[in-house]
């Protein structure tokens, strides 16, 4: 229920598949369905007409430990090299799984990452960003750039909190005054208040009795001078009287008895109150003393922090700071000496990087090069610059541009100033064979790489896409015969309009279906048999190919 889609299940194979239709039939919607199973972003239009929910299932098949492991880490089993990714979309939300286990979406992108590579218009624009092309350089360079990256990293970290230090810290002699005064004032604050641990947890159950005690005083008094007091005395004054009586009669005596008790109980009630409350002191002053040692420990929790462990922390730290500011003068001289040491590291192991990028970069785009010619790219030049620049960043200091002249006598320009969008998808695709061999990624998407090509540079295409082949498992899509010719696999996405409403399918074909399909695209609307003798050639040759 993914738009125009009802349901559709495709096998992919190993080797290139590729995926030919008509315009609008609905090649884009596939690819969309897929970036959205891989945790692409997810609007409510993707639903289609039948129920309120869309479901997209992606199933991988790897023995890939790296992947497995990542998997692992997130507390999914890896189902014997089986994953299934899937997400389930509603109005305004989604429910994504990866074996059954719910995870968000940036999990899904971080596995999905490892396993597909999708290349399209929009991907191949992200070849012209110069951390873009930096980042080829490097993964080209392999362990031997990745060494010194780590040594840069880490000696940018302290360069970096040093130059951080010197920014943040540089005071004028009246503000190193200021900033003394400060922390005296914060030390001797805290010192004055001579803290004691076990204090500071009971302090506030003791206050909160003691300024209850004055309540209990005036209650209790008032028990027993208008009560319990009264009381025994109007019982004792009643016995004598029922007393009399009770000789003639056996509840009577019942009653005197209980009176009796009830006199007793009052009286023994009355001597514990008494001694209770001779034993029970309120004092008003000790009252306003505990109350201000309460406001002077929650005044420092509220400015130091809030345990005991806490404010000694901070004191520790103010008496450093304290030290530092004291002896500024050489304690800057001294932060200068090391920031100065940390550059000077941090130049060389830049240096050392940025001879390596060069070298790699060199051989790089050689091979650039090579493939470019491959890819009908004839008497074009293609060079990879490093250039130093003035700033420092965790990945070195270089600026690297990938420059090119696609056309005889033509300066090297930036790629981003002359390619179009064809030769970007060809640019990409030759990046992509010079590190067949080493990719870990072994499915990679390439959507309409045939962007802006024909005749003899789409034959070319087609034989580096083949190539590629050998490595990684391909899905094309494409509107060209020679392209659509060298499938392992071929699919074709149909549209079958109704009179309400219109549907999308995919299928595979058969042997006696794929010249069809390719005289469809050579021919247009009228299939000729000249056409389908082209088609049939075509299709040989590129079989012959792959013997």
């Amino acid at each position: 229920n993914f738009a125009i889609i009802d349901e559709a299940d495709v096998d992919f194979t190993q080797g290139l598949n590729i995926l030919t239709g008509e315009t609008g039939a609905g090649k884009s919607i596939l690819i969309g369905s897929l970036n959205i199973a891989l945790g692409g972003r997810v609007s409510p239009e993707v639903i289609g007409r039948d129920g309120d929910s869309a479901l997209v299932e992606a199933v991988f098949e790897t023995d890939d430990e790296k992947i497995l492991d990542a998997m692992r880490e997130y507390d999914i089993d890896p189902d014997e090299g089986q994953i299934v990714i899937s997400r389930k979309l509603s109005e305004g939300r989604s429910t994504n799984r990866i074996n059954g286990v719910t995870v968000p979406a940036g999990t899904i992108k971080s596995i999905a990452s490892l396993l597909i590579d999708i290349h399209g218009q929009n991907d191949n624009q992200s070849l012209l960003r110069a951390d873009a092309q930096r980042n080829v350089v490097d993964e080209f360079g392999g362990e031997t750039i990745s060494v010194l990256l780590d040594e840069v990293s880490e000696n940018y970290s302290e360069y970096a909190k040093l130059k951080k230090e010197i920014e943040d810290d540089d005071l004028s002699p009246g503000e190193v005054s200021r900033e003394v005064d400060r922390l005296t004032y914060i030390r001797d604050e805290i010192e004055a208040a001579k803290l004691d641990k076990q204090e500071m947890l009971d302090i506030d159950e003791k206050y909160r009795e003691a300024s209850s005690a004055g309540s209990v005083v005036d209650a209790l008094s008032s028990v027993y001078d208008k009560g319990t007091k009264d009381a025994a005395d109007a019982v004792s004054r009643v016995i004598p009287e029922i007393r009399k009586i009770s000789s003639s009669n056996e509840k009577l005596s019942e009653f005197e008895s209980q009176l009796i008790e009830i006199e007793s109980l009052l009286g023994d009630f009355n001597h514990d109150l008494s001694m209770f409350m001779q034993d029970y002191t309120f004092d008003e002053s000790e009252l306003r003393e505990l109350e201000r040692r309460v406001d002077q420990i929650h005044s420092l929790q509220s400015k130091y922090g809030e345990t005991y462990e806490d404010i000694l922390a901070y004191l520790d730290n103010t008496e450093k700071e304290l030290a530092r500011y004291e002896d500024y003068e050489n304690y800057r001289q001294e932060r200068d000496r090391k920031f100065e040491v940390a550059k000077s590291i941090l130049e060389d192991a830049c240096g050392r990087l940025t001879d390596a990028r060069k070298n790699v970069a060199e051989e790089l785009g050689r091979q650039i090069a090579q493939a470019l010619e491959d890819l009908n790219f004839a008497n074009s030049e293609f060079e990879i610059e490093v250039r130093e620049s003035d700033n420092f960043t965790s990945k070195g200091r270089d600026e690297v541009e990938f420059v090119v002249a696609t056309n005889p006598g033509e300066p090297l320009k930036a790629l981003s100033k002359i390619a179009s969008g064809g030769e970007l998808s060809r640019i990409m695709l030759a990046i992509k064979s010079v590190f067949a061999d080493s990719d870990d990624i072994s499915t990679m998407i390439f959507d309409e790489i045939d962007a802006g090509i024909s005749g003899r540079t789409a034959q070319m295409v087609s034989e580096k896409m083949l190539a590629l082949s050998k490595h990684h498992q391909i899905i094309c899509i494409t509107h060209l015969a020679q392209i659509a010719a060298m499938a392992d696999t071929h699919f074709v996405i149909e549209k079958e309009v109704g009179e309400d409403r219109s549907k999308t399918h995919i299928r595979r074909l058969f042997a006696d279906e794929i010249e069809g399909e390719l005289a469809r695209i050579l021919g247009g609307v009228e299939i000729t048999d000249a056409v389908l003798e082209n088609a049939r050639e075509m299709k040989k040759l590129a079989d012959d190919m792959k013997v």
